[in-house]
C-alpha cells in the first residue's frame, strides 16, 4: 500500500455529519459544566485574584472546546488546518497562579471529553475531582480571603531606626522578609515582603508604624503589582 495514496485519501475524505439534537445536548452540558466549575473555583479556590470573573469564562471555554473537537474529530483535513489556523493565535495572558492553569486544563478536559464522545468518562472524571476539591477544603480550611502578601516600603528621617520598624512588623504581620534597606545621613528607606493576616491587623500595622515619628511614609503594593495603600 502506498503511504502517500493512503494520506491523500484520508485528507480526502468528508467530515461525518453530526447529529444535531445530541450534539446540542452536549453543547449543553458542556456549558452545565463549566459553570459548576466556575462556582466551584469561586466557593473553593485559593486565588486571591479576582475568582468571580475569571471564573465567568469557563462555560464559554469549555462550550468552544466541545465545538473545535466535535467538528475536526472525524477528519484529518480539518485537524490540520485547525493547526495551521491556530498558529497564527498569540495568547499572552499571563496566568498569575498555578491554580488558574489547573482550573483551565480541567474546563479544556471537559470539552475534549464530550467532544470526544466520552460522556460518562467525563462525568465520573468531574465528580472525583470535585470530591477532591471539598474534601481539600473540608481537612484545610476556607482560603483566607482577606490575607494580604505586600511590598511595604517604610521610609522616613535618619533617627528612625530598622529594629523599631521590624518590631511593629513583627508585632502586626505573621511573616516578615527584609528586601531592601538604604540609610543617608538624613533618611532611611527599608522595603520588606509582609503578610498580614486580615486587613484589620494591616491597619493596626500601619497607625503603629505611622506613630514611630510624624514623618514616616508608609507605601504598600500587592505583589501582584496592584497599589492597595499609601
Amino acid at each position: 500500500m502506498d503511504p502517500l495514496q493512503s494520506l491523500q485519501d484520508l485528507a480526502g475524505q468528508q467530515s461525518a455529519q453530526l447529529s444535531l439534537w445530541p450534539f446540542v445536548g452536549k453543547l449543553f452540558l458542556a456549558a452545565l459544566l463549566g459553570w459548576a466549575l466556575s462556582r466551584l473555583y469561586v466557593r473553593f479556590g485559593r486565588s486571591l485574584s479576582d475568582r468571580a470573573s475569571f471564573g465567568n469564562n469557563f462555560a464559554l471555554l469549555a462550550m468552544t472546546t466541545f465545538l473545535i473537537m466535535s467538528v475536526v474529530k472525524s477528519s484529518i483535513a480539518l485537524s490540520l488546518g485547525l493547526v495551521g489556523a491556530l498558529s497564527i493565535v498569540r495568547f499572552r495572558a499571563a496566568i498569575k497562579e498555578p491554580e488558574e492553569l489547573a482550573f483551565l486544563f480541567l474546563t479544556i478536559a471537559i470539552g475534549l471529553g464530550l467532544g470526544g464522545d466520552q460522556v460518562a468518562a467525563t462525568l465520573v472524571a468531574f465528580t472525583v475531582i470535585v470530591g477532591v476539591l471539598w474534601i481539600r477544603y473540608r481537612f484545610d480550611g476556607p482560603a483566607q480571603a482577606d490575607t494580604q502578601n505586600l511590598y511595604l516600603t517604610v521610609a522616613g528621617p535618619s533617627t528612625l531606626t530598622l529594629s523599631a520598624i521590624v518590631d511593629v512588623l513583627k508585632h502586626h504581620g505573621s511573616s516578615v522578609d527584609l528586601k531592601r534597606f538604604d540609610a543617608e545621613p538624613a533618611r532611611l528607606e527599608a522595603a520588606f515582603l509582609v503578610q498580614f493576616d486580615g486587613l484589620a491587623n494591616l491597619e493596626a500595622g500601619t497607625t503603629a508604624l505611622r506613630a514611630l515619628h510624624e514623618e514616616v511614609r508608609v507605601q504598600y503594593l500587592d505583589d501582584r503589582g496592584v497599589g492597595l495603600l499609601e
